[in-house]
Formats: structure tokens, sequence, C-alpha cells
């Protein structure tokens, strides 16, 4: 949605096949930081964005037993021009297609049409869509350029990578959650506890609270459980919360009772935490690759969501650049690198190796005088240079 308006905008006509017959508002939490939301913002998003958000004013990291030993403010609050927001991610997909509906029109995001092919030549691209449910073709469009942002499990990608295989599974499972809870520190913290063998991640989406005061907490538990059967990517399958009562019922600190939390979810998500290799080209001709169906990564950092925007971004600017074929892969060429980066970062821990190394070094806790601050921060800059959100290089864009 996001790569439409920004094409639409600079007046190109757009039109969004999606496969399932109705979008609806899915999925739980979602953290979209400074660089994604300097390109929302310039789609005149950033009002609608933060009257259904929490405006992320520090990020924290916790160790097991709830000794507090990273501390950053974030976004606004950090010095950026731009805010980093925790929203719901159904209502993020809402308010862009809500967008793309009025800028784009309803009559071109079609619904209930699944690419099953393409084909090009020279002069235009054809995408065959059939209904899925009947293996029925029922559309051919003809177009200038075909942009797959279809996913990890990408179409467009397996056309151009016939033999690539499945997702690579990391044997880390992630369960989600939301909460209707009272809020914890300052009420518009991310906190992060514990080590990747396993892990919590904790944070506000939802400004408003209810009756009872309480407010939507998201949460997500990162556990390394081995060998599984759980391969497909399906953001909705249900899982078992007993599974984790168990393994975080210790998991009670003064200012956040985890175990509390998980057993107050309604339901709870389980995912396997899984991507693929970086390829060395996207763009074929009059086709190129976009998000997930580019460079699906972990989701560590706040960065899987974030990296797709700034793609989308990167796509239009390159395309009102050169006006034809060769924006593809001027796209790519700056794009490319960049995301193959993080994907990389994100498979050794990004910036939740300093998680693991404070694990490692102080297995049964720490004095506040013993923490290398100096080494964390170190890792920490890193990421955020890699990843492109280093305060600096942002503030210095329009």
């Amino acid at each position: 949605m996001s790569t439409a308006l920004l094409l639409k905008n600079n007046g190109h006509e757009v039109k969004v096949f999606e496969s399932v017959k109705e979008i609806k508002p899915l999925g739980v939490g979602i953290n979209i930081l400074p660089h994604c939301v300097r390109v929302l913002t310039n789609l005149g998003l950033a009002e609608k964005i933060k009257e259904n958000a929490i405006e992320t004013s520090k990020l924290n990291y916790y160790n097991r037993y709830g000794q507090e030993f990273w501390s950053e403010a974030r976004g606004k609050f950090a010095g950026y021009k731009w805010p980093q927001f925790s929203i719901h991610r159904g209502k993020l997909q809402m308010i862009l297609l809500e967008e793309a509906n009025t800028k784009i029109g309803k009559e071109n995001i079609v619904l209930n049409h699944h690419l099953e092919s393409f084909e090009q030549n020279d002069k235009t691209v054809k995408g065959i869509f059939i209904n899925k449910e009947t293996g029925e073709r029922i559309h051919i469009e003809e177009a200038d350029l075909l942009i797959g942002a279809d996913g990890i499990n990408s179409v467009v990608r397996k056309q151009l990578y016939p033999t690539e295989g499945d997702p690579i599974y990391s044997e880390n499972i992630l369960y989600r959650g939301a909460t209707k809870m009272k809020t914890f520190l300052n009420g518009s913290t991310m906190a992060m506890i514990g080590s990747l063998r396993q892990k919590m991640v904790v944070y506000p989406i939802d400004p408003q609270k209810d009756e009872n005061g309480d407010y939507l907490i998201n949460w997500v538990a990162n556990v390394k459980a081995g060998k599984s059967d759980l391969k497909a990517r399906d953001w909705n399958r249900e899982a078992d919360k007993n599974k984790l009562v168990k393994l975080y019922e210790k998991w009670s600190f003064d200012w956040l009772n985890v175990l509390e939390m998980i057993e107050k979810t309604d339901k709870v998500y389980e995912f396997p935490m899984s991507d693929r290799d970086p390829l060395n080209k996207w763009t074929f001709g009059k086709v190129t690759l976009l998000g997930d169906a580019a460079h699906p990564m972990y989701p560590i950092g706040s960065n899987g969501a974030s990296q797709a925007i700034l793609d989308a971004d990167a796509l239009a600017i390159q395309i009102e650049t050169y006006k034809n074929d060769f924006a593809l892969k001027a796209y790519e060429d700056q794009r490319l690198p960049t995301t193959s980066k993080v994907v990389l970062q994100n498979r050794a821990k990004g910036p939740d190796e300093i998680m693991d190394l404070m694990e490692d070094w102080f297995p049964d806790g720490f004095e506040n005088h013993e923490i290398p601050l100096e080494k964390l921060k170190a890792i920490m800059d890193n990421y955020k240079q890699i990843a492109g959100f280093d305060i600096k290089s942002l503030n210095a864009k329009i």
C-alpha cells in the first residue's frame, strides 16, 4: 500500500492485486522507526497514525531477573526529526488501505486475485491471476512494471528463483499476544527482557484506555525450540498458551508480571522465526521485488516493516528520476546491499546481541557498576548505522 501511494503521488497509474477476499485488520503489535515514519509523514499520514499509536519514548533492556542494563531514548525523545510509533499492525494496515481507497480508488485495489505467474517482453509485463480457491484463471493484467510485494512465499520470487526452496527456519518460535492491562514504567517504553534463549518483548500499542483504566499491551515471546514441525509462516496460527505459562512462571518483576500478562491474553499466536538468504539480484527486466518478497528477515530491531516502506520510497524516487526500465535496477542497486546487511545482521542477533552477552557475562545477575556500557553502546550504534537510522544521517533528510 505504501508503494502504491507513493507511486500514485508521482502521477502513475497503479493497481494493487491482493489474494484475500476481504482485507481485515490482522496481527498484533508492530514498531515503525523514524526512518520509516519520515516516509509515512511525507504521505500525510503522521497525524492519523499518532491518533492510533503510542509514541515510543524509551527502549529498555533487562535480564531475566528484571534488572535493567541498557536504556535509550527513542524517536523525537532522542532528537530525531520523526517519532517512533508502536501500533497495532491491523490499525496501520487499515490506515494505509483507507488512504489507498481514497487516493488510488477502490476499483484499483483488486481483491481475490492471486498471482499465478507473469510474462514479459520488451514493451510490457503481464500478470496472470487466478481464484486461489478454485484455481480458475480469472484475469490478465498488462502493465509497464510488475512489483512483487507478495511476502516471504512470493510467487514472483519463486518464478525468478524456482529452485530456491523453503524459507530458512531459525529454530526459534515467536509467540505473540495482546493483553488489556495496566501500563508499565512510563507508559511509552518498549522493554526487551531475557536473552535469545528465552526472550520477552513488551510494549503498549494503543493510546486509549478502557473503562477499567487498562491499555492494550503487545507482547512477543521468543523461545528457542530447536527442530519443529511448525514451518509455515502463518501470522494467525493459534498456540496453546499453557506452553508459555511454565516457561515464564518465575518472570515477575516489580514493574511487570509477565506470567499474569500471558494468562490474561485471550489468544496467543505462534510463528516460526524464518528468513531467506539474501539474493544477488531482484530486478529482471520489468519485474522487481520489494519488502519480504525481496529480503525477509528476523523480526529483530523492529525493522521488517520499516525496511519494506524504505524500499517503497526508494523505488518511487528512482522511477521518478529515470522514467524508464533502468529505474528498477537503480532501486535494486540502492536497496539490495543495505537490506542484505540487515538480514545478515539480524541473523547475528542485531542489537539484541547485548542480551546474550549480558546473560553470558552475568548469569546470576550483576551490580550496576559492572555493566560495560561502552561495549553495549557500540553494538547499538552499529546496528543503527547498518539499518539506516543513525540520527545524524537521517536528520539530514527531508
